[in-house]
């Protein structure tokens, strides 16, 4: 057992995944969760995410050796202002967050300053379902999970942070907070923009009616991750706002490269522009297969 008491702020998908993780992997002897309903603690003993749940914040705190945030970006640091009170010296908080710059830079002065850690997590998974009742346990399993710590966290913590994350079945990669934001605005964050654009764009309802019966399976794959929370999705865009913005002006280029071979036919162009993302699709699936299967 790594912790006495493991606290999760925020049990939706995520929250609710960590909390059946966490048990089924006997990493705490009790698992707290702060919801913001009464039906949520219904949902949190009907799904079994939690041993218990409260919307006390400052019960669902007090004597944790462990705070996970999982809660939408903007609610993060209003929620650890008013945790503070009941927050354990010594006590480690991080979070899920998808942006890890802003975060890292508000919440750990505030944190310091009650004697506890904060140290940055961002683990890659998730799903486009949302709510307690989609978590599972395994989501976790041979995951990514980018820790952020600074310069001055302590190296004891960090490596307890890890520990956590590993017990549970991640895998660990230390990351600068700032170089995190820019890479995953081009591999996650870009491509939900794209899957909205496409979803908005072919489901509109000016389109013709037979349009959506035109819609198969690639379309189906492309645009999944569209049905994400909108409210999560905001807080993300807005939190890492300039790298998605310049992931999106490449993204914009590549596109009218495309569409300068389309216009002029040239189809040695278009083959090249199919048989570049082919290969280096191809290679990346094998990489990270073999990475899963070590």
């Amino acid at each position: 057992m790594q912790f006495q008491k493991i606290t999760i702020v925020g049990v939706g998908l995520l929250g609710g995944s960590l909390g059946l993780a966490v048990r089924q992997h006997r990493v705490a002897g009790e698992i707290a969760g702060f919801v913001r309903s009464d039906k949520s603690v219904a949902d949190c003993e009907k799904f079994a995410a939690t041993d218990y749940a409260t919307t006390d914040l400052l019960a669902a705190v007090s004597n944790s050796d462990l705070i996970i945030l999982c809660t939408p970006l903007a609610q993060m640091r209003s929620l650890v202002e008013q945790f503070l009170p009941a927050l354990k010296r010594g006590a480690i908080v991080t979070d899920v967050g998808s942006v890890k710059a802003d975060v890292v830079r508000e919440l750990e002065p505030l944190v310091k300053k009650s004697g506890a850690h904060f140290i940055g997590s961002h683990p890659m998974a998730g799903a486009e379902k949302t709510g307690v009742a989609a978590a599972r346990a395994n989501l976790f399993a041979n995951a990514v999970c980018v820790v952020t710590p600074t310069k001055t966290a302590s190296p004891r913590i960090v490596r307890k942070l890890e520990q956590f994350w590993k017990s549970i079945g991640a895998r660990v990669l230390k990351l600068d907070a700032a170089q995190h934001d820019l890479l995953v605005s081009r591999s996650s964050h870009l491509p939900h923009v794209v899957a909205a654009t496409l979803a908005g764009l072919v489901l509109d309802p000016k389109q013709p009616k037979q349009q959506a019966a035109l819609c198969a399976t690639g379309f189906r794959d492309t645009t999944r991750i569209a049905s994400g929370s909108p409210e999560m999705w905001r807080d993300i865009a807005l939190a890492n706002r300039k790298h998605i913005s310049q992931s999106v002006d490449a993204f914009v280029a590549d596109l009218k490269k495309f569409q300068t071979a389309l216009k002029a036919s040239d189809a040695k162009a278009i083959e090249k522009f199919f048989a570049t993302a082919k290969m280096r699709r191809d290679n990346w699936t094998v990489k990270t297969t073999s990475t899963l299967s070590e």
